[in-house]
């Protein structure tokens, strides 16, 4: 998986030198072997120019004791890190804010009716009217990858452009087919109050997923061979051999690839998400 992050930034920094990666979860990628005593992969962490994790502090009303936390903290002076923590109601959410706040993090609790990041929430964490140059200059964001709620692109563009959010991670596609362009990403990257901002855009690397674009009409699982795993919880996605050059092609290698689609379309940057799919298929 680290060969496959690393292979991701070297295409997309050769098209753009400032355009961020951010691996979501599967923080032992860190380490040389995926446990501390390793020590730290450091040419990994030059791959990349952030860290996202879920529900590291709450996951809907429980208390989380996460070991993940002692290599956050590690890598933290290194690159930022985004927290998604999940949180059952008002003091929960103020209660995460503090403690991610105190460990430096940058942080967007959600609640329960936001499990699917569908809603724009308020208040904004640490708002500001910086500039955002840098992933690092960013005090805050907004993880929002669900437009259920939203009957249009400029729908969406008007709800997010009313916002002072430092970093906007969104989903590349309004529907299956039907992508934003370079032109509407442009609107997003000034934030209300004048300061410019960063627009990342989602991508699923260690699932396919049956709605999106590359899909075809035969594929089920195990067919192609590299649809390996079903997901529980989630019967539109399906884990993947992501070391397959099928699925590599999709995702960066080949001509308009899904990575060349996010980059065309103006981002600054992709969010990696399922990157522990390296655990489910090899320790599982």
């Amino acid at each position: 998986m680290k060969t496959f992050i690393k292979s991701i930034s070297s295409k997309a920094k050769g098209r753009n030198t400032n355009f961020m990666i951010i691996p979501q979860n599967g923080i032992e990628l860190v380490y040389n072997e995926y446990d501390a005593e390793s020590g730290v992969d450091y040419n990994y962490l030059e791959a990349i120019d952030g860290v996202g994790i879920e529900e590291l502090f709450y996951n809907d009303g429980v208390v989380v004791e996460d070991e993940r936390l002692a290599t956050l903290k590690l890598v933290k002076d290194q690159v930022p890190v985004l927290v998604a923590d999940y949180t059952g109601n008002d003091n929960e959410r103020t209660e995460a804010i503090s403690k991610n706040l105190n460990e430096g993090f940058i942080c967007y609790p959600r609640a329960s009716n936001n499990y699917d990041y569908e809603y724009i929430t308020t208040p904004i964490i640490n708002e500001n009217s910086d500039d955002v140059n840098t992933l690092s200059d960013a005090k805050n964001y907004i993880y929002m990858i669900s437009y259920n709620q939203y009957s249009s692109k400029q729908e969406i563009i008007n709800a997010l452009s009313n916002t002072n959010f430092d970093v906007i991670l969104m989903e590349l596609f309004f529907d299956t087919d039907l992508p934003f362009t370079s032109s509407e990403i442009a609107q997003l990257k000034t934030k209300a109050n004048g300061g410019s901002r960063k627009v990342i855009s989602y991508m699923n690397i260690g699932a396919a997923e049956n709605y999106r674009y590359y899909w075809k009409d035969n594929w089920k699982l195990h067919h192609p061979r590299w649809l390996k795993k079903p997901y529980d919880g989630y019967e539109d996605e399906i884990w993947v051999k992501f070391w397959k050059n099928d699925w590599e092609n999709i995702i960066y290698k080949e001509d308009n690839s899904y990575l060349d689609k996010i980059i065309d379309a103006g981002f600054d940057g992709v969010y990696l998400d399922n990157i522990e799919a390296y655990y489910f298929l090899y320790f599982d």
